[in-house]
């Protein structure tokens, strides 16, 4: 059964709809090509976790990071935000916390629309 069987049905298929659908990585080709901007999904415990999160907006990758509900109740947030700010101007990107528990920082070129879709 192909992929697009999966999502909207085809023969065979039962008649009550699924929760979700399971997609499988062997559906999709890869590519050659070499990807340009890649997005990071990181989380931030301590300071010693900033070091890669720079590397890759560096590198002019997107990271979006968790924050540790620890981290935003001490200076150590304090820290890592500045830095991260910081990196965020030096390559001409950008940066945003969202809600409490997350950042966005991206490299040159990429900015974040701070209003909400929909």
């Amino acid at each position: 059964m192909g992929l697009m069987d999966r999502l909207v049905g085809g023969q065979g298929s039962r008649s009550e709809p699924a929760d979700y659908v399971e997609l499988d990585i062997e559906d999709f080709e890869a590519s050659d090509a070499e990807t340009g901007t890649q997005v990071h999904v990181a989380k931030i415990d301590s300071q010693r976790d900033v070091a890669p999160i720079k590397d890759a907006v560096y590198d002019g990758d997107i990271v979006i990071a968790d924050i540790a509900p620890r981290a935003t109740r001490d200076r150590t947030m304090e820290r890592v935000s500045a830095e991260l700010q910081q990196v965020a101007q030096e390559v001409g990107g950008d940066i945003v916390q969202k809600d409490d528990d997350q950042l966005v920082i991206t490299a040159a070129g990429v900015s974040i629309d701070r209003k909400r879709l929909g």
